[in-house]
């Protein structure tokens, strides 16, 4: 669950803005989307739009720290290797966002830090994570 940040139809037009996708990999971002709404901007910016997957974290679908979780037109373009980040249960935050300027960071750098995450994780570390993404959260380091 998530607040909407985007038009209604912002799905259908991904079509048109494909040939914009500043990632690599199957994974779609671009500065300034058309498809965000001005409210979007700002609840992405303060990460509010984020508070909703609370309910998902209670329900046992998501858990506070683990890879973020994957849209299903992107894991149905992940190799087998990027696929090992489905091992664990997806979660709010990881150490991809807490990365200074993480939208420049590659789809390997991305699937790297995912995969760093599942090899390292344990009580310590999910609590250097949950406070740095606190840090970035309360930073204004966003987006």
């Amino acid at each position: 669950m998530k607040f909407r940040s985007m038009v209604p139809d912002a799905e259908a037009k991904l079509e048109q803005l494909l040939d914009r996708n500043e990632m690599d990999g199957p994974v779609f971002k671009i500065r300034d989307d058309p498809r965000i709404t001005r409210v979007g901007r700002v609840i992405r910016k303060t990460g509010i739009d984020e508070l909703p997957q609370l309910l998902n974290i209670l329900k046992g679908d998501m858990s506070i720290v683990g890879p973020r979780p994957a849209l299903p037109r992107e894991v149905a373009q992940y190799s087998e290797y990027e696929q090992q980040r489905l091992w664990v249960t997806p979660g709010l935050t990881c150490y991809w966002q807490i990365q200074p300027r993480r939208n420049e960071l590659s789809f390997e750098e991305w699937m790297e830090l995912d995969l760093k995450y599942i090899r390292e994780r344990s009580f310590l570390t999910d609590w250097k994570i949950i406070f740095r993404t606190i840090y970035t959260v309360f930073g204004m380091e966003g987006e």
